[in-house]
């Protein structure tokens, strides 16, 4: 049988992940590329982080920076009280066993050479998981099982199953050395409707049995409502808004995240309930060439002389609830219940 977790590092007054002051930053033909600057976060075991943004917002990059996958320019990485780039090759191996991660192309993510069974046994060997071959079948058989899946699926290759199924042999492999903390960096994205509310559950499910804490990664904000604890929202890698997900969904103080949720496509209950869909305005920057002040202003309807001169800090605006906004305390939508009045009413902030 799978171990069930016992005492879990990061439950009391230390959080199992704090992120601080974290950048990262590449150089593309002589010039300085911003993927991620000075993010800082803390995650309770067992808890989930949603990470939004649109694509290039450097949530992937994040994610890998987290795992030391990237290493980071500025800041730093506490992962169960370890600073992950004091860790030394060899320490670093043995603390990968606690984090994993779900990669967004379930197929590329797999040796195509590999069965499904040596691709789940392969991190195993690696971590010395497993006292013979039989018994790391065994558990194996286990995990397909746990994830949904027949054991007889161990002796096909990844090309032979369904997306849904290539997914589930990815999170089975990221279960298979029993990690703390998982990093699924856009899951859902590859795959049907139908199979996505599958994984979701399955997701949703190991958690509960395992105590399992996830960074989550997606630019679907339904899927991050539903999963999430806490939501960081980032824009050219930089924290605008972070607070708990009922919160920031029901108040988003930032004009970015209020326009991502406006874009959100809902189905309404009934005719009467019906609204537009509200595009986001612009185009994202480029991350080469980041514009000076608040890095939202050339796209935000709101934006002052002020904004387009002066940088906000991320600060908190009620409880918990942070925003890098000059007017966020005045900048909000109010969503209101399903089958109410339509999802966003804006409030102008400022002057021209």
């Amino acid at each position: 049988m799978l171990a069930e977790p016992g005492v879990v590092e990061g439950r009391g007054p230390e959080p199992l992940l704090k992120v601080e002051g974290v950048s990262k930053r590449f150089k593309v033909h002589g010039r300085t590329l911003h993927a991620v600057e000075r993010v800082s976060f803390s995650l309770e075991a067992g808890k989930t982080l949603g990470l939004v943004g649109e694509s290039g917002s450097g949530k992937s990059t994040l994610g890998r920076v987290i795992l030391r996958l990237l290493e980071a320019d500025e800041g730093r990485v506490v992962f169960c009280g370890q600073d992950l780039a004091k860790l030394s090759a060899k320490e670093l191996r043995a603390r990968r066993r606690d984090m994993q991660i779900i990669f967004q192309d379930p197929l590329a993510s797999l040796n195509p050479r590999m069965t499904v069974a040596a691709a789940i046994e392969d991190a195993m060997v690696i971590q010395k998981i497993g006292g013979s071959a039989a018994e790391r079948r065994r558990r194996v058989d286990e995990l397909l099982e746990r994830v949904g899946l027949p054991t007889s699926a161990g002796y096909a290759y990844p090309f032979e199953l369904s997306g849904g199924q290539q997914q589930r042999v990815g999170i089975a492999r990221a279960l298979s050395v029993g990690p703390k903390l998982v990093v699924c960096d856009e899951p859902l994205s590859a795959l049907d409707v139908s199979v996505q509310v599958q994984i979701i559950e399955l997701l949703r499910q190991l958690q509960q049995e395992l105590g399992i804490t996830y960074v989550f990664i997606s630019h679907n904000l339904g899927v991050v409502q539903l999963l999430s604890d806490t939501v960081l929202v980032l824009y050219l890698g930089e924290v605008v808004e972070r607070a708990g997900a009922a919160e920031l969904f029901a108040q988003p103080q930032h004009p970015y995240t209020q326009a991502l949720i406006s874009s959100v496509l809902k189905v309404p209950a009934a005719a009467v309930d019906r609204r537009p869909l509200v595009a986001l305005p612009g185009e994202v920057p480029s991350p080469l060439s980041p514009p000076a002040g608040c890095t939202y202003h050339p796209r935000c309807p709101f934006a002052t002389s002020r904004c387009r001169e002066e940088k906000p800090l991320l600060r908190e605006v009620s409880t918990g609830h942070f925003a890098a906004c000059h007017y966020a305390e005045e900048a909000v939508v109010r969503v209101t219940p399903a089958g109410g009045a339509p999802l966003a009413q804006q409030v102008a902030v400022g002057g021209s």
